[in-house]
């Protein structure tokens, strides 16, 4: 696996001769002419056979009259809308922002594309007029300015558009991207690095909304020039709101232990979530900054232009705008201009903030602070401090991102794909629709409990010192921290940011144990349940367009209190979290949870053979695809949660119950082999019927979770390890290589026979030389052929097709890099008390 470059397929089209200045040798590279020529599509009913259409005709009629009623009744969004799928657009990057104050990410293209200020929600929209312009000047005269755009737009007319992109590239290793323009014919080479401040293991800077754009300009001339770099910024996010009436702006500037920062704020006064945004740069010995605090989008932007042109600078006036009428729309924009000595380098420094820190949910019921007011203020007038604070950290943040990455970017043995895969798919824990929040400064322990209590010691402390977290399950599947697939997922924040996960399973445990009684209707089957039952993990944490952890399970297709393997990954979570974090006042919080939610699984041990069966229905997280009986998926989950128990049980000296789990343990691991275990791999179920034998990709997860634990050999050992790499090489050779040539990863489902198991949606989708090649086909699939960047799909299918762009599951490509790191080490587990009371 010997390291490649990182120029790829995506810079064929790059004409010029400049690689820029401090750019990653590693990550995801494109040219701004690139095209990506593949028009793949939504997976939508015309893609069902007409089997899965007469199946699910029940579905489709009570979902329909329930998408009716909540969009065009209650005016709402659809939690998951099946008949209105984001249309795919090739064009995203990485997104600006930390971590929950809200996201704006730019397109490869320098684009600023997509918004989500208002946690959860997103808006798709190009804003034209956000753009970086350059202008140089030689001798007094201006000899170049060009808006650093490939687009001809209809508005701003005035300006100076079409870039040619052959001449530029860009490249991102997130949370840092770079674009490189060589101007034709300047003999000028500009580098913007664009920095966001997600840094592992901190939980300040790492909340704050901000983004930087460091310009290195490089002058090949043998002359000086004066270049300047204008940041023009709309206020707004290209929404009907933008032309609602009194939104105005102002200049600023920010001076703090003699460093100062100057800029103007946008001021965006919407009846809901209001914000500021502020553009600004960094002054510092020969570096000039100016403004213009106002001018028409919507024009031709002649004046803007004109005013640049004339000397390198913007006019500077002093005051406020006027509010904006209704129908009107405003913009500002910020310069930084300096001298380049020929042959030279300097640098200019540029940042925008956002501030929205108190925020409403969809029901407007409870208004919550960010994370970042913590350590800014809630009052709304932070703009300001926060762009001081972007421009004079930055190169600390800088610093402590490249120790982080640098020993993975550094590694030779590993494929310069994967090292852009690690860090790129990060981009869902900032851009997942992601808030984190401060409890109110006088909540009690009783506020977050619920009415059941729920004997957590911890609980106050640790959502008083880390707040609260969530995010989506994909941009499109609008479920806050979606329990079923964050525990793939979750690999991402115990390895980076432990103490989010950690407050995170803190909410969960609190849902298991309270319950909500109001009866709904579930789509699936049509049949009436309570919204969620006690003593079960939840679905999800809700829905962002109501309250979410005031009422969770927005998910209403199948009643998840019947899934098999929800209260099996809480249990898997709580230990793998604390067998790495070493948390034991954490382990002793969860015991009781985690004993309750395996007594409520042992009902569905239907014969004491030691192992639970599935219901005849889609019971589990691959919610369309049948399961009855034992089966490898959830059987293996069970499995492995009874280890679990059983170790649990053995660090806090619970021996009546470490027995009863043994004693499970033993005859669930006889009967497991004995009901599924073909000679070669597991069978998909024990039913009997003609997907019986079906092989599933992801039959090992629960032996995955052991093995992440070091609970795969010796005492603990749950599944044969010659069984293991059985049924892992039969999915190699069956699904990845069986599968499109293997070009394109793993098929959930595979007949034996070769062809992929097509009885649901979920099964015809999507050993360590076996792994990589598994993982470079979606990698190399998803951001090279399809152009879905910054946005990879929870599935796609050879057919075109593809389903919930911007999805959390890829994030489990960490578990991928704790497996190397513990196979480089050998590592013995983190230490541990031999034996941690129950009580304090």
């Amino acid at each position: 696996m010997a390291a490649e470059t990182a120029a790829g397929p995506l810079v064929r089209r790059y004409e010029g001769a400049a690689q820029g200045r401090g750019v990653a040798a590693f990550g995801w590279r494109v040219c701004l002419a690139h095209r990506f020529e593949e028009p793949w599509q939504p997976y939508g009913a015309g893609d069902l056979s007409l089997r899965e259409v007469l199946r699910h005709v029940g579905l489709g009629l009570r979902y329909f009259r329930w998408w009716l009623k909540k969009t065009r009744i209650e005016k709402k969004p659809a939690f998951i809308d099946l008949l209105c799928a984001v249309p795919l657009q090739q064009i995203y990057g990485c997104p600006l922002g930390g971590i929950g104050g809200g996201t704006i990410t730019r397109g490869w293209r320098g684009e600023f594309c997509r918004w989500q200020l208002n946690p959860g929600i997103y808006h798709y929209e190009t804003v034209i007029a956000d753009q970086f312009t350059v202008c140089l000047r030689c001798k007094g005269q201006t000899v170049y300015q060009q808006v650093l755009s490939v687009e001809r737009p209809s508005t701003l007319q005035g300006w100076n558009w079409g870039y040619c992109g052959h001449y530029a590239f860009y490249h991102a290793l997130y949370p840092r991207a770079w674009m490189v323009y060589e101007l034709p014919g300047q003999n000028v080479v500009l580098t913007c690095r664009q920095i966001s401040p997600v840094i592992p293991h901190d939980y300040k800077d790492s909340s704050l909304p901000v983004g930087v754009f460091i310009w290195e300009v490089e002058n090949g001339r043998d002359e000086d020039v004066d270049v300047s770099i204008m940041f023009s910024l709309q206020n707004g996010t290209g929404t009907k709101e933008d032309r609602s009436g009194g939104h105005w702006n102002e200049p600023f500037t920010f001076e703090k232990e003699g460093e100062r920062v100057a800029g103007v704020l946008l001021h965006h006064r919407t009846h809901v979530n209001p914000f500021t945004f502020a553009i600004s740069a960094r002054e510092k010995a020969g570096v000039v900054v100016t403004h213009l605090t106002a001018f028409n989008p919507a024009g031709s932007g002649r004046e803007v232009w004109q005013d640049l042109l004339q000397d390198g600078q913007l006019d500077s006036s002093d005051g406020k705008s006027n509010p904006t009428e209704k129908g009107e729309v405003t913009a500002a924009a910020v310069c930084a201009s300096c001298r380049v000595p020929a042959q030279g380098h300097r640098t200019l420094e540029l940042a925008l903030a956002w501030d929205m820190p108190g925020i409403h949910f969809g029901s407007k019921e409870k208004l919550h602070f960010r994370r970042y007011t913590r350590f800014f203020g809630s009052g709304g007038d932070a703009a300001p401090a926060l762009s001081h604070h972007a421009l004079t950290h930055y190169e600390e943040w800088e610093r402590k991102i490249e120790a982080w990455q640098k020993p993975i970017l550094e590694n030779s043995q590993l494929p310069a794909w994967y090292k852009s895969a690690l860090f790129n798919e990060l981009y869902f824990l900032t851009d997942g629709g992601t808030i984190w929040m401060e409890l109110p400064p006088d909540c009690c322990t009783e506020d977050l409990q619920g009415p059941a209590g729920s004997g957590l010691s911890n609980l106050l402390p640790v959502l008083q010192e880390y707040g609260r977290f969530a995010y989506l399950e994909g941009q499109e599947y609008r479920m806050y921290n979606t329990y079923d697939v964050h525990f793939y997922a979750s690999f991402a924040l115990i390895m980076l940011w432990p103490k989010l996960q950690i407050s995170l399973q803190y909410d969960i445990a609190v849902a298991v144990v309270n319950e909500d009684v109001q009866p709904r209707q579930y789509l699936m089957g049509g049949q009436t349940a309570p919204v969620k039952t006690k003593n079960v993990v939840p679905h999800d944490i809700g829905d962002p367009a109501d309250e979410p952890w005031q009422r969770v399970n927005a998910y209403l297709i199948h009643d998840t209190a019947n899934w098999k393997d929800l209260n099996l990954k809480f249990v898997l979570q709580v230990y793998r979290d604390y067998y790495l974090t070493n948390d034991s006042l954490y382990l002793r919080d969860m015991w009781p949870v985690c004993q309750a939610v395996m007594e409520s699984e042992l009902k569905f041990d239907m014969d004491n053979d030691g192992l639970i069966e599935n219901g005849g229905f889609a019971d589990q997280t691959y919610d369309a695809w049948v399961v009855n009986g034992a089966s490898a998926y959830c059987g293996g989950l069970w499995l492995a949660a009874v280890c679990m128990m059983c170790k649990m049980a053995e660090v806090l000296g619970d021996a009546e119950i470490q027995q009863k789990y043994m004693d499970i343990l033993r005859k669930g691991k006889e009967t497991f082999e004995r009901l599924l275990w073909n000679g070669k791999y597991y069978n998909y179920d024990s039913s009997g019927s003609n997907t019986s034998s079906s092989i599933m990709s992801d039959q090992c997860a629960g032996q995955w979770f052991l093995g992440a634990c070091d609970l795969d050999h010796g005492e603990f050992e749950v599944f044969p390890k010659s069984h293991v790499v059985s049924a892992l090489k039969t999915v190699f050779e069956k699904n990845v290589m069986g599968f499109a040539g293997g070009t394109m990863g793993a098929v959930n489902g595979m007949r034996p026979s070769g062809v992929p198991d097509t009885s649901s949606v979920q099964s015809n989708e999507g050993l360590v030389e076996e792994g990589f090649r598994t993982a470079e086909g979606c990698y190399r699939t998803v951001w090279e052929q399809l152009g879905m960047a910054f946005q990879t799909p929870e599935a796609y299918r050879e057919k075109k097709v593809y389903r919930s762009l911007a999805y959390m599951r890829p994030l489990s490509i960490w578990s991928m890099q704790l497996a190397l790191e513990r196979r480089a080490t050998r590592a013995p587990a983190p230490a541990q008390p031999s034996q941690v009371p129950i009580h304090p």
